[in-house]
């Protein structure tokens, strides 16, 4: 153990005597009552688990979120979270014992004190603030010191995270019997991050152990991948560093999808409430779903989805007006738009507002090489089908920037999903009629997608 590592567990040994001189064992321990929440029961079952993590700062990216507050990060990790993760080391993390209660009281989920911990004192602290779980570390502890560190949290009724983040402290985890075994893809000797390291461990570990991949994880598509080697996921920078904490979660838990033509307000709440980030709304008067400046700001008040305006051959000035009018996130273009009208329209566009590009595909799949282009919609023909293209054609291919679109619905939405576009494109699939939503079908459809 050196370098980053081993400065950290030399400043927690002097927090240690320092805090138990400010706030003696002997001063609390009476009443210290054990844990009811079950972080082990909380962390089985077939879906994948999250264990999502307050954060403020970190030693290798300094302040992530600036404006940290706990009880509003609790408020919107109660609605997708197994477990909370709260970082109580105040000096590398800017972290408090102080937010673990904070944590608690909002969320009814177990919640996880995140820590160096390397002496007992700690433990019954973590407890005391109404922590249900903490961390113990294989790369800062000893086989001895971690069964007294176990031994200790478990008479508190306490669930123990073990981190291994090598081969050799995982043969550790396997003899010292841990129950939930984190797998850090950095190494917190130089801060690097491999995500094969989850790869490489996990299968070793026996089917009695729930196996958590933690860190370097921020994306839908690592997830989906990763989901197979791991029972769940500790992720926390990838989220902190968003504003919209919602959305953020929502985009690595369940990808980024949009639901496409809507017209009615109802429609963009179900949309939300299912786990949409996108909204789509088609300016194009021929299609059967096109709505007037009026139902476009009817919908976009009723729900704080992103919106996107779709558009097909209209001159570059409308949809400058659309995007002004109704701070959209993107535009996506559905006709003929070439590379003069994409970098004309980029010029005119404000600077948050995204281009996206609608490619219909046939027999094979068109380049995707247009300047400006943000991200790409792969759809059967022209839009609207309701009819799927041969997926075939995308294996092998990198997917970052593309929505796949397409006769989607309930029925095939995982296959679409284990493809590894951003996001899925629905629409048809989720309607009861051109243009109104089912909110049955939307519901469905994103509960299948968060079953993996």
């Amino acid at each position: 153990m050196e370098t980053v590592l081993a400065k950290i567990v030399a400043d927690k040994a002097l927090w240690v005597e320092a805090r138990k001189a400010q706030q003696p064992l002997a001063s609390f321990q009476n009443d210290v009552v054990p844990s009811t929440r079950r972080f082990y029961d909380a962390l089985r079952g077939a879906r994948t688990v999250f264990i999502l993590e307050c954060k403020k700062a970190s030693p290798s990216k300094g302040v992530i979120r600036s404006d940290f507050d706990p009880a509003r990060i609790a408020g919107v990790y109660k609605h997708h979270a197994s477990a909370i993760s709260v970082l109580t080391d105040e000096k590398y993390f800017q972290g408090s014992f102080d937010f673990l209660p904070i944590v608690s009281a909002v969320a009814h989920q177990p919640v996880l004190c995140k820590d160096f911990i390397i002496d007992p004192y700690q433990i019954y602290l973590a407890r005391f603030y109404q922590a249900d779980a903490c961390l113990l570390m294989l790369s800062v502890l000893d086989d001895d010191q971690y069964r007294q560190l176990a031994a200790v949290a478990h008479s508190l009724g306490m669930g123990v995270l073990t981190e291994v983040s090598n081969e050799e402290e995982l043969e550790r985890a396997l003899r010292l019997e841990a129950k939930v075994v984190g797998i850090n893809n950095r190494d917190l000797r130089d801060l690097s991050i491999d995500l094969n390291r989850t790869r490489e461990l996990a299968p070793r570990l026996g089917h009695g152990v729930t196996v958590i991949s933690e860190s370097g994880i921020h994306t839908y598509g690592q997830v989906r991948e990763l989901s197979r080697f791991a029972n769940g996921f500790l992720i926390g920078s990838a989220l902190m560093e968003h504003d919209d904490l919602e959305t953020a979660v929502r985009q690595v838990l369940l990808g980024e999808n949009k639901v496409c033509g809507l017209t009615r307000p109802e429609d963009a709440q179900s949309a939300l409430q299912a786990g949409a980030v996108f909204g789509g709304l088609i300016f194009v008067g021929s299609s059967p779903r096109a709505v007037t400046d009026e139902q476009a700001r009817a919908v976009i008040n009723a729900a704080p989805l992103r919106y996107v305006g779709v558009f097909r051959d209209a001159p570059v000035e409308d949809v400058v007006a659309k995007a002004n009018a109704f701070s959209l996130a993107a535009v996506q273009l559905h006709g003929d738009e070439d590379q003069t009208y994409i970098s004309a329209l980029r010029a005119s566009l404000p600077e948050t507002t995204a281009i996206w590009k609608a490619q219909s595909v046939s027999h094979v799949l068109p380049p995707r090489n247009l300047q400006y282009v943000d991200r790409y919609v792969l759809d059967n023909g022209q839009g609207g089908s309701g009819q799927r293209f041969d997926w075939s054609l995308l294996e092998g291919q990198t997917l970052d920037n593309v929505m796949l679109a397409g006769g989607l619905g309930a029925d095939n939405c995982v296959q679409a999903a284990q493809l590894g576009c951003a996001g899925l494109d629905f629409n048809s699939g989720v309607e009861s009629a051109p243009g109104i939503k089912d909110s049955d079908k939307l519901a469905a459809v994103f509960r299948t997608l968060r079953a993996y």
